[in-house]
């Protein structure tokens, strides 16, 4: 298992590094929030030697426009991470299934070059998703033992607890091994 974390603009653009091997860095959200820190995170990453991800916030509806948002805002690196953010919005509601996977693939074929994977809780992994689609991996939050996610799919990236910052490990014997996959789109 690798060590990793994922950020937003509510964390610092010089986040500890120390035993990491991988970052995600939240991008957008819907079709007009770019987080105002994404190019100093991305560069602290870089510059650390992580494998450096990306994620969208998924608001439901203009899905193509959403996409579209996200891979420009989104750095544009061969091994770089994308990944949605699949939950409950702060609106109360949430993309449907069919706008998830939508999303998912028009991500691909903006950039077949980089792996995209679907961001989830548990709670919406057994009960909300019902194609069981997570694109090129998927990335589960449960807050249990890292590594240990209680759900049977396979799965890439565990985020295990938000404290006192997400924390994740990845489902990789080793870096080369990360740099591989990602690279292998």
């Amino acid at each position: 298992m690798l060590n990793g974390i994922d950020v937003s603009s509510h964390q610092s653009s010089t986040y500890d590094t120390d035993g990491l091997s991988f970052v995600f860095i939240k991008a957008t959200e819907g079709r007009s929030f770019t987080n105002p820190k994404l190019i100093d995170q991305t560069k602290h990453g870089r510059d650390a030697g992580l494998v450096v991800g990306f994620y969208h916030f998924l608001w439901p509806g203009n899905l193509t426009a959403q996409a579209e948002y996200f891979v420009a805002q989104a750095p544009d690196k061969p091994g770089d991470l994308l990944a949605v953010d699949w939950e409950t919005t702060g609106a109360g509601t949430y993309a449907s299934n069919a706008e998830k996977d939508s999303f998912l693939k028009k991500v691909k074929e903006l950039r077949p070059d980089n792996r995209v994977v679907l961001y989830c809780n548990r709670n919406f992994w057994l009960t909300i998703d019902t194609t069981s689609y997570a694109g090129d991996g998927l990335w589960i939050a449960d807050y249990v033992t890292a590594g240990e996610p209680r759900i049977t799919a396979k799965w890439r990236f565990h985020q295990y607890t938000d404290t006192p910052l997400d924390q994740n490990v990845g489902d990789f014997a080793s870096m080369a091994a990360l740099k591989e996959w990602a690279g292998g789109a």
